[in-house]
């Protein structure tokens, strides 16, 4: 029992708290978009350019990674995470949508942290083959931050009249975190309730040819390895899912299945609810496969294409009759998702030394980010003439391509 209950499980509580507060500020517009566009005039192009601003700046991930990789992750997502706080309250301040779209670029640029922040804690924090299980549990912050903006926002705008204020209650719950995280938050060599036990299995589980060797990580050196292309192509590829959940989900339901401002409190958090089964179902099928004799890398990988072929299923999303049938394909997409990306996320870990998961998460983070600017570009664009369904339709091959990726470009560590 104690093995589980460890300083290391409630590290990752934490930074599941962190990755929940960096997604609720996120999804605050997508619930607010009708009311918002409403009130300042927004057409679809529009909103469609000013989540690309988010997306746009959030690619400058290495630059975070890299901070934080040089500041040590405590100071660094610290900073991060109260600039990301205090933007997502100046949302409330726009008057137009130009004013919109530069606060977005703010946030996403702050909000580029919560990948290599957070899978740096995993990697330092625990041994190789805890380290699904830890990051399918941080990876349920997002499902959770997503979940829980759907009731808090529409709660926000009907009850005080606005929808400004919704944009500052979250900011302060986001501050609210910043304070738990310098005050809890220690490195693994000098927190100081850490028991030496619990030390030892941590550093001794870990892999030695991934042990930090304490020089700054090389970009350059990175972008030369295959296996760091096998992460950052799917991501590129499979990314877009999350992007449509996030920003576009809240419109489709207006727009396409004429839901209101209330049902889209009760049914655009699911799924997000369902993301974060696939946080755990991902993890779990990586054990199943490496009891029956799989190595590490090849029940990642094939828990990612499981995901793969989950997400067949999403390209019907469109065609079906009932909306609430619409609602279970989305939910679909979100334990599909999740499923591979939590997969795809942590096998970071697997091929990259300590030093350089900062940087390699944020500069995969921003090929996955780029997949989003680029699908929401061409969603804004066009949804409007050609409907939501071919996109729904792209999303499943896109991550059937993927799986292909997976298998084909990356290699297993020679000298593991």
């Amino acid at each position: 029992m104690r093995r589980y209950m460890g300083i290391r499980w409630i590290t990752i509580a934490l930074i599941m708290m962190g990755a929940m507060v960096n997604f609720l500020s996120r999804a605050t517009l997508s619930v607010a978009a009708p009311t918002v566009m409403e009130d300042l005039a927004i057409t679809t192009a529009q909103y469609g350019l000013i989540t690309s601003a988010f997306q746009f700046c959030i690619m400058l991930q290495p630059l975070v990674g890299y901070i934080i990789d040089i500041l040590g992750v405590k100071t660094g997502f610290a900073i991060f995470a109260f600039a990301w706080s205090v933007i997502c309250m100046a949302h409330g301040f726009a008057t137009s949508w130009q004013m919109l779209a530069f606060f977005r670029g703010a946030l996403g640029f702050a909000e580029g942290a919560f990948s290599p922040g957070g899978l740096k804690v995993v990697a330092e924090w625990f041994p190789a083959k805890e380290r699904g299980l830890a990051g399918g549990l941080y990876n349920i912050g997002p499902s959770i931050g997503q979940m829980l903006a759907p009731p808090l926002v529409v709660w926000a705008i009907l009850y005080f009249g606005n929808w400004q204020i919704s944009f500052v209650i979250v900011g302060a719950i986001s501050l609210s975190w910043v304070v738990l995280w310098m005050l809890f938050y220690h490195p693994v060599a000098t927190h100081p309730k850490l028991s030496a036990e619990e030390r030892e299995l941590i550093v001794s589980g870990q892999e030695n040819y991934l042990l930090s060797d304490d020089k700054k990580p090389s970009i350059i050196s990175i972008l030369k390895r295959r296996n760091f292309w096998g992460i950052a192509l799917p991501r590129f590829l499979t990314d877009p899912t999350w992007g449509m959940l996030s920003f576009w989900v809240p419109l489709y339901l207006t727009q396409v299945r004429g839901f209101d401002l209330k049902q889209i409190a009760m049914f655009a958090w699911l799924p997000f609810l369902a993301a974060d089964l696939g946080c755990l179902f991902g993890p779990g099928v990586v054990l199943f496969l490496q009891k029956r004799g799989w190595d590490l890398i090849d029940a990642r990988r094939g828990a990612f294409t499981v995901g793969a072929i989950l997400m067949i299923g999403v390209a019907f999303t469109g065609t079906v009759q009932s909306a609430f049938a619409a609602v279970a394909l989305l939910s679909l997409a979100g334990f599909a998702h999740q499923t591979l990306s939590v997969t795809m996320i942590t096998m970071a870990t697997d091929l990259f030394r300590r030093n350089e998961v900062g940087t390699v998460a944020g500069m995969a983070g921003t090929c996955a980010n780029l997949g989003i600017f680029i699908s929401t570009l061409i969603i804004g664009g066009l949804v409007s003439t050609i409907g939501y369904t071919p996109f729904f339709v792209a999303l499943a091959v896109f991550d059937l391509i993927a799986a292909i990726v997976v298998w084909t470009v990356i290699r297993k560590p020679s000298h593991a």
